[in-house]
């Protein structure tokens, strides 16, 4: 079973999981939280804090269902949280204080014991609220990718490259909004109107715009454009690219002129409509594994659709055999990113046993000049932590989100994979994930079956939002 959790001394009257600061018996993967340098281009270094001194973390590969043991060494004055992202595993370890997970002690270690799954694209990162403090949590180094092998062949290709996409540098700034445009759907009128009359209030009543966080340098695994590697391929390859958003405020794309990507998985989770696209867009957290022909032989930019972004780091070359000169990039034409297209054609999901309303809020600089976000009037309470939403165990519950901000939100829920049943105005089904990005003014449904017992943090992944109330809890007695 999935998340079922195996370590030697353990006794049977743990039910949930259990971890050792020591024990017998050599682990299967360790991880050393410390400060490290990553040199993203020859003479310019970023100093952060890492897993074992590397961006992005070692990757890590499990076999589905086979038992590991991590230990993981905090060798940091900060106690620290490592979120097993997108795997079903107990409170016990999953890394989230709000659920109850231990800490990993400042200078001191745990050792981690469970069973990975589900099969596919995963990754670990920090969990830590941090505030005003952009040298923590997801705004340094702690990310690597994990990849769990599926009981089955996912598909044929010839090889596969794991990319990390990253910034480094955050700074605070009040004003500039991330582009939103490329999202499919509707604003919807009511939501339109109830958070630009709260914006308007709070403008009139002499509060400037909230805080955002921007960067001054971006990097696909840990090399700004042209400063690395470049991938190198041959003509009619089929290149298996698992992409891997380790930002901790932004949403990212990625285009290949001349190219294009058959989408296989989302967030780890086999789409049940493989989809031809131009170009790759994921949310904070998100994950992709697509396909890319090689038929358009070159040396091109596989990179991000801003100039600016792209002009500072954000992507990477991809080199033909037998091709030199300088990396081409051209823009693809407009494209919306549409999950719909990844939909089971026709379907309906299940029906749900119970439905929860959650409506979102901005109160514009509200704390100290950072943004609060609320779920249905309410900013979670680090010391109650509270909201919480009580599940009866065995039912599916259908999650209605109402966004009344012009964000968009990469809604995350721990411990679980859900069913996106609403997407841009569209009833959906067969589309599994944990992340899912929910449009300015937007409605969206997502179904959760309350299967894993205890409490399972449901966040937006964007660091700020999250730090500033986007959080709640789905507890399953």
């Amino acid at each position: 079973m999935a998340g079922a959790v195996v370590a030697a001394g353990c006794t049977a009257t743990v039910a949930a999981g259990c971890s050792r600061s020591s024990g017998p018996g050599k682990p299967d993967h360790t991880l050393r939280i410390g400060q490290g340098h990553v040199e993203v281009a020859p003479g310019r270094v970023v100093s952060t804090t890492l897993y074992n001194g590397q961006f992005p973390g070692p990757l890590l590969r499990f076999t589905e269902g086979k038992p590991v043991v991590v230990e993981v060494h905090n060798d940091t004055g900060t106690p620290e949280q490592l979120h097993w992202h997108g795997q079903v595993v107990p409170v016990e370890v999953d890394g989230s204080a709000e659920e109850g997970t231990p800490y990993i002690p400042a200078h001191g270690s745990r050792r981690l014991a469970f069973t990975p799954g589900p099969s596919g694209l995963r990754f670990y990162h920090t969990h830590l609220v941090t505030g005003a403090n952009l040298e923590l949590g997801q705004y340094n180094g702690q990310v690597g990718p994990v990849y769990i092998e599926p009981k089955h062949d996912p598909g044929a290709y010839d090889r596969e490259v794991f990319l990390t996409l990253k910034e480094f540098g955050p700074s605070l700034s009040q004003g500039g909004d991330m582009a939103a445009d490329f999202l499919a759907g509707q604003p919807v009128a009511e939501l339109h109107d109830r958070g630009e009359a709260a914006m308007a209030a709070s403008l009139a009543a002499g509060k400037p715009h909230g805080y955002e966080v921007g960067y001054d340098t971006f990097t696909i695994n840990g090399r700004m454009l042209g400063q690395g590697d470049p991938i190198r391929v041959k003509e009619g390859e089929r290149v298996l690219l698992h992409v891997v958003n380790g930002s901790a405020t932004e949403n990212r794309s990625l285009a290949l002129p001349g190219h294009t990507f058959t989408v296989l998985a989302l967030d780890g989770n086999p789409v049940p409509n493989p989809a031809r696209v131009p170009v790759l867009w994921l949310g904070t957290a998100e994950r992709i594994s697509a396909v890319v022909e090689m038929t358009n032989p070159g040396v091109w930019v596989l990179g991000d659709l801003s100039d600016d972004d792209r002009g500072n780091g954000m992507g990477i070359v991809v080199e033909y055999a037998g091709r030199t000169g300088e990396p081409q990039w051209s823009a693809p034409p407009p494209f919306t990113w549409d999950y719909r297209s990844f939909t089971r054609p026709g379907a309906s999901a299940a029906a749900p046993d119970q439905q929860l309303e959650l409506l979102i809020d901005k109160r514009n600089a509200d704390r100290d000049g950072y943004n609060v976000w609320t779920l249905n009037g309410a900013a979670f309470d680090m010391d109650t932590g509270t909201p919480v939403f009580d599940l009866a165990q065995g039912r599916r519950y259908r999650l209605r989100w109402r966004n009344a901000t012009d964000d968009i939100h990469p809604i995350h829920l721990h411990r679980n994979t859900f069913e996106v049943t609403h997407i841009a105005g569209t009833p959906t089904a067969g589309l599994r994930k944990d992340v899912v990005m929910l449009g300015g003014y937007q409605e969206m449904a997502i179904d959760v079956v309350a299967d894993q017992m205890g409490a399972s943090l449901l966040h937006c992944h964007q660091q700020l939002h999250m730090d500033y109330g986007f959080m709640a809890l789905l507890r399953v007695r």
